[in-house]
């Protein structure tokens, strides 16, 4: 799905607004304006916080795609796609925290029948509890 997804949008540019939350309980977000742009095989997407432009990308391959964000993810990582979830995309990677097992961290983003698209991305602890980092909203600036 994500192929046809990019070749039909491909060339779009979005804008929104994103919350990001960073307390422990997720019941408080910060809120920013964001941008997405759609190329043949990549996703971008900026952001800002604490008044500083940050920026990611999702490359697509076959295993799913390498992900980069200068907050989230400043070194590139390799994404697993997530087959037979809902949405446009789902991938998962793990990462190291240091004195505990590793943590997960899901991105999925989804289109709603506004035609709006919501890029989200969920927390999960090494017993499993997810917690909402990353939600961004955009609607396409074409007409």
């Amino acid at each position: 799905m994500i192929k046809d997804f990019l070749t039909k949008y491909a060339g779009t540019q979005w804008s929104g607004s994103g919350e990001l939350w960073l307390d422990p309980e997720g019941n408080k977000a910060e809120k920013y304006d964001c941008e997405l742009e759609i190329d043949i095989d990549v996703i971008y997407y900026s952001w800002i916080y604490e008044n500083e432009i940050k920026k990611g990308s999702f490359s697509f391959n076959e295993a799913g795609a390498i992900w980069l964000d200068s907050w989230h993810q400043r070194e590139s990582v390799q994404c697993t796609n997530v087959p037979e979830t809902w949405g446009i995309f789902t991938l998962c990677n793990t990462y190291e925290v240091p004195g505990n097992p590793n943590w997960g961290w899901r991105s999925k983003l989804s289109k709603r029948p506004d035609n709006s698209l919501v890029l989200q991305m969920t927390n999960i602890t090494p017993w499993g509890e997810e917690g909402r980092a990353v939600r961004m909203v955009f609607t396409c600036n074409e007409t």
